[in-house]
């Protein structure tokens, strides 16, 4: 049998929602704005591989979606 000597990359998990104030078409300018600071303060503080999870039209007062 054999050994699996490969490290998985631990990844920086980066996670947006939507403002209740921002319109529901397209990607919100809250999350764009949301993704810009969240980047900037992983590199600053030296988190590795950056991946985003959003939540872009799905507000926080909704229970849409909810299994």
């Amino acid at each position: 049998m054999k050994k699996q000597t490969e490290k998985k990359e631990k990844i920086t998990a980066l996670y947006c929602r939507l403002s209740q104030d921002d319109g529901r078409e397209g990607e919100s300018n809250s999350i764009s704005n949301q993704k810009e600071i969240l980047l900037q303060y992983a590199k600053q503080h030296g988190f590795l591989h950056p991946e985003f999870f959003v939540d872009d039209g799905i507000s926080g007062t909704t229970f849409a979606g909810v299994r």
